[in-house]
């Protein structure tokens, strides 16, 4: 069916509604499909099974913004596939540099390393929530389980495997005084949260309709369709199947211009609107546990040796940052920043399996702008200049060397 043009009145208040929608924070991989922007183009849903009423896009929109599931538990099924080559445990010891400053006296249960793991492959998570005081995510492995818990102002991650616990107080409380963030917040993992993300902002970038209706998780649901208008963009469409009842975002799929496997594809596999029990919630550690306070204040010795793992120039490395330019708009924004620095080297990016992963990414390209490396994924590419300029969005090889060119 033939989608309708939306007026501008129609744009402004869904615009209110959306913000309302947004909380989270956006994770590095879907950072270009997070800065585009939309524009609503209505169409109705009235085919496919099962059989609910009509409704346009701009209802559906408002729907997920109402929407107010504080309740709920069930499994969440999430696969990943930027087109990375195997990491051979490489994602573990970058998690744990970050998570840890360069100190490996850290926790494996540290959720700003453990996480990293949903970057790519297949995973099921079991998710419960009880208001915004209580939730509980569990990323099961084979025998393994890996937990996160916030209850109250308390935050508990557990490794299973390693018999390991991670303890830190709610961001919203106690570690907010200090300007700290709950790490477990940082990576989206259920379909509300990944569409949260794309609904933030609105203008006339991109078309959205309402293409149909299906079934996830045993519940009916509309699915709402988001494509960029104009090429150039990696994204070629976003689907996510909203509740029919509740407006809860049920799944997320993320599928590629240039085809193939969805980027991104989360969703329920099943789901339970009742209140979860209270036992749910509750974690002390097992007995023997290996326990890390991430509030605890550094020893001077780990204090020294975290600031030795610290690059050199990471302070102006960091006011760089502070200038970034965004090129365009929407779907095909690119952010440019300048390093300070010298690029990397047109004969690789160095050794040791850092290196080696980077440069299976690598691909040289050259123009008015000189020469430099793009590297790539199936969503989020980057151009590193050889004198040090950064060019990186959700776009194409090609964008990235235009926008390089007319920079000069």
């Amino acid at each position: 069916m033939a989608p309708y043009e939306a007026d501008d009145n129609t744009n402004e208040d869904l615009r209110t509604g959306r913000r309302k929608a947004a909380r989270y924070v956006v994770p590095v991989a879907v950072v270009g499909v997070a800065a585009a922007t939309i524009g609503l183009v209505p169409a109705f849903a009235g085919s496919g099974d099962p059989d609910l009423p009509d409704i346009t896009a701009q209802q559906l929109i408002e729907k997920i913004a109402a929407s107010d599931v504080q309740q709920l538990s069930g499994t969440v099924k999430i696969t990943t596939d930027l087109g990375l080559p195997s990491l051979g445990g490489l994602e573990s010891s970058l998690g744990g540099g970050m998570g840890r400053g360069g100190d490996d006296s850290g926790s494996s249960a540290d959720p700003s390393s453990k996480l990293l793991e949903l970057a790519s492959g297949t995973h099921t998570l079991r998710f419960a929530s009880d208001g915004e005081d209580k939730q509980k995510l569990s990323l099961l492995d084979k025998a393994a389980e890996y937990s996160v818990i916030h209850n109250g102002d308390e935050v508990w991650a557990y490794d299973s495997a390693s018999n390991e616990a991670y303890h830190t107080k709610d961001s919203s409380s106690a570690s907010a005084e200090k300007g700290t963030k709950d790490r477990s917040e940082d990576v989206p993992a259920t379909p509300k949260e990944l569409a949260d993300e794309v609904l933030k902002a609105s203008d006339d970038t991109t078309s959205v309709t309402v293409d149909g209706t299906a079934q996830v998780a045993g519940r009916d649901a509309y699915k709402l369709l988001i494509k960029p208008k104009e090429s150039g963009s990696t994204v070629g469409a976003i689907s996510i199947a909203v509740d029919s009842k509740t407006g809860l975002p049920l799944k997320f799929t993320l599928t590629p211009a240039s085809g193939g496997a969805a980027v991104i594809d989360a969703g329920f596999t099943k789901v339970d609107f009742s209140k979860p029990a209270a036992s749910t919630f509750d974690f002390s550690p097992p007995k023997g546990a290996k326990v890390t306070e991430g509030d605890e204040p550094q020893s001077e010795d780990k204090a020294d040796k975290a600031e030795k793992a610290q690059p050199k120039g990471g302070e102006e490395l960091g006011k760089e940052f502070e200038g970034l330019k965004v090129i365009g708009k929407g779907w095909t924004s690119i952010a440019q920043f300048d390093t300070g620095g010298e690029g990397l080297s047109s004969e690789g990016s160095g050794g040791g399996d850092a290196g080696r992963f980077l440069d299976s990414l690598g691909d040289q390209v050259s123009g008015k702008f000189g020469s430099g490396t793009v590297f790539s994924t199936r969503l989020v590419n980057a151009l590193i200049t050889d004198d040090g300029k950064v060019y990186a969005g959700a776009v194409t090889k090609d964008a990235l060397v235009k926008a390089a060119n007319a920079a000069k």
